[in-house]
């Protein structure tokens, strides 16, 4: 049983990678933007920031849920 508590808790944090995916994403595309449009930097930089909070925000609820798995036994 320890061992499915175990692959259940790496298949949580699977979505730490692919937030960091995302962000790699996003941030090529927001350095393509600002390169294209020098001017519209301002507003290119605040869509990118909320893009990142939301999609780090989806690792930490992985990581939450991972160790939650882990560390909280239903036989306790």
């Amino acid at each position: 049983m320890e061992l499915l508590y175990t692959i259940g808790a790496g298949l949580a944090i699977l979505g730490a990678g692919g937030a960091g995916i995302g962000m790699g994403i996003a941030t090529g595309r927001a350095s393509e933007a600002v390169g294209r449009q020098p001017e519209a930097s301002g507003k290119i930089n605040a869509l990118f920031l909320m893009g990142c909070a939301l999609a780090e925000s989806t690792a930490i609820y992985g990581l939450l849920v991972a160790l939650i798995i882990l560390f909280v036994s239903p036989n306790a």
